[in-house]
């Protein structure tokens, strides 16, 4: 764009997008968080003060760790656009309740300054912040995030002696650990989260979120509702999360797993509504959405399978997240292109 004012012309560059738009950041930043509002509550009924610490902590850690280093150089400060709050709820939905709060902030700092504003700050990203945040607390701190908690308002011996005090094994957890799904039950069923211990029983309990796991990867049926407030808004698109739960629900069956367990356990949902979503990590075009999506669900079943971790989505969407700017190449949009002029068009009138 120039300018030709007082006589001289002036060439302004800035980043993408260029197209008006008469939706903020701000408001797109609300909506998620109106969306998130009720795992959040439902993670801090079922983990008491505990998750509610450690979703303070990490928005507080998020904010701060933005305005420091953005008036360290002397950019434009970012608190009005809910960004960073969005980032730092993510992180602490994707953490176990009883994660050390010195820990949650840490992650949230790296999330804000490394994966973000490191890259150059908001839409400049090549890495989902909240993810990068939560893969840099399990690789350096690999005892506290996957220490698990017992739901203290579900179990009445953990409302007594305090969730930290009660530890558990998540269902992706006893079946990385050689068990089967019937194992799962009797370990719901025997805490007094499941209504029984046979397989209906145990999927209901997945997917009305009455487990043990990451404070906001509970309930499905929270995290459903919350993807139809984002597409009812048009905040997000279905390609991408709907690719990666059909994804992960083909390649289970291939591997002998069953599908629908696969999808209600762990954070399958919850990082395929709230992550996969991402506008800057995840690729502009249709097609593009749809291979992101399939990706990340075949290497979450790849990492399930052979991996280390009972879970894969973070590092199924950050190596996702590094084919981003391939796809957009190779699937590149034109703007502002004009198609040929027919016959008629090149005659003119007549």
């Amino acid at each position: 764009m120039s300018d030709t004012s007082k006589g001289k012309a002036l060439l302004y560059l800035s980043s993408s997008p260029h197209a008006a738009s008469p939706v903020s950041i701000q408001g797109l930043m609300i909506r998620v968080l109106i969306s998130l509002a009720p795992v959040t509550i439902f993670g801090v009924y079922l983990y008491g003060l505990p998750a509610l610490l450690t979703i303070v902590v990490a928005i507080a850690a998020a904010q701060l760790a933005e305005a420091l280093f953005r008036k360290l150089l002397g950019r434009e400060l970012r608190n009005k656009d809910c960004s960073a709050v969005v980032t730092g709820l993510l992180l602490a939905l994707v953490l176990p309740p009883g994660t050390p709060l010195w820990i949650t902030a840490l992650g949230a700092v790296f999330a804000i300054v490394v994966a973000k504003e490191f890259f150059g700050g908001l839409g400049a990203n090549v890495f989902n912040p909240a993810l990068a945040g939560r893969a840099f607390i399990v690789i350096s701190f690999p005892v506290a995030a996957v220490t698990w908690s017992i739901p203290r308002a579900l179990y009445p011996a953990a409302g007594a002696v305090g969730v930290d005090a009660l530890s558990s094994v998540t269902p992706l957890g006893i079946i990385s650990l050689g068990g089967s799904i019937a194992d799962v039950g009797i370990d719901l069923a025997s805490k007094g989260l499941a209504s029984g211990s046979n397989y209906e029983a145990v999927l209901q309990t997945l997917f009305l979120g009455f487990r043990g796991g990451c404070i906001g990867e509970s309930s499905i049926l929270l995290i459903l509702i919350g993807f139809l407030f984002l597409l009812i808004t048009r905040t997000i698109d279905w390609r991408a999360p709907v690719s990666m739960v059909l994804s992960i629900f083909f390649f289970s069956l291939i591997f002998g797993k069953d599908p629908l367990f696969a999808i209600l356990s762990g954070g399958a949902v919850f990082g395929a509504v709230f992550m996969v979503t991402d506008y800057v990590s995840v690729p502009l075009m249709p097609v593009g959405k749809i291979i992101f999506g399939l990706g990340a669900g075949l290497i979450t079943v790849l990492i399930r399978q052979w991996g280390a971790y009972p879970e894969g989505i973070t590092y199924a969407i950050l190596i996702m997240n590094a084919f981003t700017p391939f796809l957009n190449r190779i699937l590149e949009r034109k703007y502002g292109y004009v198609g040929k002029k027919g016959p008629a068009a090149k005659g003119g009138a007549k």
